[in-house]
């Protein structure tokens, strides 16, 4: 946590990933600096763009005068969670590449580059490595981004967890409850 390191939290849906990644960015050095999450999975691959780099007035059609900053200046000096990465689209991800690799970004129709200080956690219910085989993510991506692995196996592989989930929780409602 109190590394600059880029972390890939893989699992399972309901495994904890987001829970993993707001404990890596409390305990960093960043904490209490700009902590932005993007399901890379819920936005449409043709908004994801302007999403992660932002844009200039005039970039395209219907965009805002002003231009927009992207989730990457945004979180500058601090943290980004991309999450679902293993579902965002292969043209962008050699963009991203480029990102993670310079630490400089250019906002869609813009002509300067802007330098960024953040540090980057990954999460993904895909398998990476089987992804990469079948040609839907990038080697180089994953390579970059699998800097630190955290696997999270489902509960049904930690049944030694579940007395202290059960009693985390009965205390939780207990207390919520008056019980």
């Amino acid at each position: 946590a109190p590394t600059d390191a880029t972390v890939l939290i893989t699992g399972e849906s309901g495994t904890g990933k987001e829970l993993v990644a707001n404990e890596l960015y409390q305990r960093s050095n960043r904490s209490g600096k700009p902590f932005i999450k993007l399901n890379c999975a819920a936005i449409p691959a043709e908004l994801l763009e302007s999403e992660l780099f932002g844009y200039e007035d005039g970039a395209f059609t219907g965009a805002r005068r002003a231009g927009k900053a992207g989730i990457f200046e945004l979180a500058n000096q601090g943290v980004i969670l991309l999450d679902e990465i293993g579902d965002m689209p292969m043209p962008l991800q050699s963009k991203l590449l480029r990102v993670l690799q310079s630490r400089t970004l250019r906002r869609i129709g813009g002509s300067t580059s802007i330098h960024l200080d953040i540090r980057l956690l990954a999460a993904t219910n895909k398998d990476l490595p089987a992804e990469v085989r079948a040609g839907r993510f990038r080697e180089d991506l994953y390579y970059r981004l699998n800097v630190v692995p955290i696997p999270l196996p489902p509960l049904r592989e930690r049944k030694e967890d579940i007395p202290l989930l059960a009693g985390f929780f009965c205390r939780q409602f207990g207390r919520k409850y008056g019980r």
